[in-house]
């Protein structure tokens, strides 16, 4: 298994926007990709614009295969409207 971990910061004032995005995302196109496992949508305290997504995988490559899919597309439509900058992703093995 793996944790893929996406920073994504949104444009003032879309927080509601984005988050009803990515709650649709994950209920319509990522929780029904293969090697899906489980997922964390964290907003942060200091920063209410800053998101973490957390979301794991069996391996990079079933996260690759998502990305790769005719699922990312809508995926992205659905929230990439409300991003102040490209997200920021990387993938972490569990150590212990």
């Amino acid at each position: 298994m793996i944790l893929e971990l996406a920073e994504v910061y949104v444009t003032d004032g879309t927080g509601a926007q984005f988050e009803e995005g990515i709650k649709t995302s994950f209920a319509n196109y990522i929780t029904k990709s293969e090697g899906y496992i489980r997922h964390e949508i964290r907003r942060g305290l200091e920063d209410p614009n800053r998101y973490l997504l957390l979301i794991t995988w069996t391996s990079v490559a079933a996260h690759e295969a998502f990305r790769a899919s005719d699922f990312f597309p809508k995926h992205r439509a659905l929230i990439s409207p409300y991003f102040a900058k490209p997200p920021f992703v990387q993938h972490f093995d569990l150590v212990e």
